[in-house]
């Protein structure tokens, strides 16, 4: 068999299955490169068309010529492609005397592409994605997964799997199982009405550092975030962020929020403007101590507080979602996580969870204040006791928790505080029941270290 190929062959541009990012105008472009081997002078040719149709997007998107040299090269690029999909890209070499090109030869096509937003993932393994157990979540047309091989396909389960991996920086040591992001993905696709792209570079046990170019020692999962992103087109929406079991160790978590402000930084000069949707920790079942419960609580206060520096981080709660082992969100989990992810990404403003705003003491009862709440404050379990009071005098006993409705709790305390005092929200690495919006079944964010004033 000859290796010989008639007509216009696709040497530089997209694979199949590919989603390209758009631009603030809701565009797409494509840029095309290859070889032409004909008997006969000619031009090449490419159109772009509906997948499902054969029909041309549009007049102006139609058979149209490329620069065609006469050394058998030939290059070009299409702009303004609207966002959607699913396109075929073709091609085809017409000869000089064929005018009307309905018997042009042959030429390569693409097929399945979209203009839509892309999303890298990225964190440690509860992004990689370890959430044991059966799912529903099937596969679907127009949300589309840049594996570890580098190459486009649909997006399927488990997404980091390191199937013939070109970027063995985050090789998985064992084989992944599932994820929230083709749910996510899903989710976006519906209410935008385009596809989405999820380019896939998490590494279960990855601590920030090697995320964050500015610490000391190697960064190489950052280095492969950006060489993925380059891969992909050089632009991306946004960076879906699920990390920090990793720092939650006493030389770590202290530090965790500036460290991660840093990460953000180093990423959107490299990448470019990024929405970061980050989740605050869930829990860990195991054994509990003081120096473990700090450092959980401590880097769950770092997410929460980072988006009030950085507006372009937003922070998704997951204190209520179902493990599925000691420490990995189950799938049923990551469905409901999803949905948090989707609702911060096509609205960061209300999709924010109760965030305490301000603590008050009047004899032994603590009023606590939450912003961002539609309903009241509630939950489930009243008997819970989800908050933790320190004064100067050590930890103080909580009698009971009152839920008047509102925006409002009441901790009623055994004794009267020493200040100065503090309290703290989900404190721990295993904290109990967490209130929530009641309306939106949403818990509020874990806190640390919140004055009584």
């Amino acid at each position: 068999m000859t290796d010989f190929q008639p007509g216009a062959v696709i040497e530089r541009g997209p694979t199949d299955w590919q989603i390209i990012q758009q631009d603030a105008d809701g565009l797409g472009s494509i840029e095309l490169a290859g070889r032409w081997a004909m008997d006969t002078e000619g031009v090449v040719e490419v159109r772009l068309v509906h997948q499902n149709t054969g029909s041309a997007l549009s007049p102006a998107l139609d058979w149209r010529p490329v620069d065609t040299k006469p050394d058998g090269r030939w290059s070009g690029r299409i702009d303004g492609i609207p966002a959607g999909g699913l396109y075929r890209l073709e091609t085809r070499f017409n000869p000089e005397e064929n005018l009307t090109g309905e018997w042009s030869t042959r030429g390569d096509m693409r097929h399945f592409l979209g203009v839509g937003d892309l999303w890298v993932i990225a964190g440690q393994s509860n992004s990689a994605g370890y959430g044991r157990g059966p799912y529903a979540d099937p596969p679907e047309l127009g949300v589309h997964l840049f594996r570890n091989s580098e190459t486009w396909a649909l997006a399927t389960h488990p997404l980091n799997e390191s199937t013939d991996i070109r970027h063995p920086a985050n090789r998985e040591g064992g084989n992944p199982a599932h994820s929230p992001y083709l749910h996510f993905g899903r989710l976006l696709q519906h209410a935008l009405g385009h596809p989405i792209g999820l380019v896939q570079t998490s590494l279960g046990g990855s601590p920030l550092s090697e995320w964050n170019p500015t610490e000391p020692g190697p960064s190489s999962l950052f280095e492969n975030m950006v060489h993925c992103v380059q891969l992909v087109g050089g632009r991306v929406k946004g960076v879906l962020w699920y990390q920090g079991e990793s720092d939650c160790a006493p030389e770590a978590a202290p530090s965790y929020e500036d460290r991660f402000c840093d990460a953000v930084a180093a990423w959107q000069e490299a990448i470019g403007d990024l929405h970061v949707i980050t989740v605050q920790l869930n829990r860990v079942y195991g054994p509990q101590d003081d120096t473990i419960d700090l450092g959980w609580s401590t880097v769950r206060e770092a997410q929460r507080r980072v988006p009030e520096r950085l507006g372009t981080v937003s922070v998704v709660p997951a204190l209520d979602l179902p493990l599925g082992d000691g420490i990995h969100v189950s799938p049923g989990g990551h469905m409901l996580l999803a949905e948090r992810m989707a609702r911060a990404a096509l609205s960061p403003t209300t999709h924010q969870a109760p965030n305490v705003r301000s603590a008050s003491c009047s004899g032994t009862t603590v009023e606590l204040l939450f912003d961002n709440v539609r309903s009241r404050m509630d939950c489930i379990d009243t008997e819970s006791r989800p908050f933790r009071v320190e004064d100067e005098e050590g930890v103080v006993p909580i009698e009971r928790i009152v839920y008047p409705g509102g925006n409002r709790i009441l901790v009623v305390l055994a004794r009267e505080l020493a200040c100065p005092a503090y309290i703290h929200g989900a404190y721990g690495s295993n904290p109990p029941i967490a209130p929530m919006d009641a309306e939106r079944f949403l818990p509020m964010l874990g806190f640390l270290g919140v004055p009584i004033g």
